[in-house]
């Protein structure tokens, strides 16, 4: 098996079925954690930044040659959003000093959201996914999950400034 495709597949995660980028996603938030975890948001910050070159490289490998520019199976792209999508409950949960399962809503609207972003393929996103090569699979998902996480941000603003009133 070559590193490439376990990179692109995030060990294979990306062959379950049905819907592997929602699986992709999925087991992209038990990694933020454990990330968050060990270093806090900081190193989620180096971890999304590293994990998008690998999986740009990954991709270009696994989709060279291929009519397909972005298979199903490569899921890295969703680690990557997902991951961004988080940030933002990430740094509000060390902001405040608080566990990460005390934001459990952040973690729910994050993912939604993103996952809402990567399958309409709104504006940008679709642009980025139009690109038929390595970096759009990538950028489309790093797209979706900025707008996800301002989505998380404002809506955490609502729920805790118009709402707290």
């Amino acid at each position: 098996m070559r590193l490439s495709h376990l990179i692109a597949t995030v060990a294979h995660v990306g062959h379950l079925r049905p819907a592997p980028g929602t699986w992709g996603s999925l087991v992209a938030l038990p990694m933020a954690w454990a990330l968050h975890a060990i270093a806090g948001p900081w190193l989620l910050i180096v971890a999304i930044v590293a994990t998008f070159f690998k999986g740009w490289w990954a991709t270009a490998r696994e989709t060279a040659g291929k009519d397909d520019h972005d298979p199903s199976e490569i899921v890295i792209d969703e680690v990557v959003g997902q991951w961004i999508a988080f940030l933002p409950v990430s740094i509000g949960a060390a902001h405040v000093g608080a566990p990460l399962t005390a934001l459990w809503p952040g973690w729910v609207t994050a993912f939604l959201l993103f996952r809402l972003f990567d399958i309409l393929k709104p504006g940008w996103v679709g642009r980025a996914d139009r690109r038929g090569d390595a970096l759009g699979v990538m950028l489309d998902d790093v797209i979706a999950g900025i707008f996800a996480a301002l989505g998380v941000v404002v809506l955490a603003a609502i729920s805790h400034g118009i709402m707290a009133l």
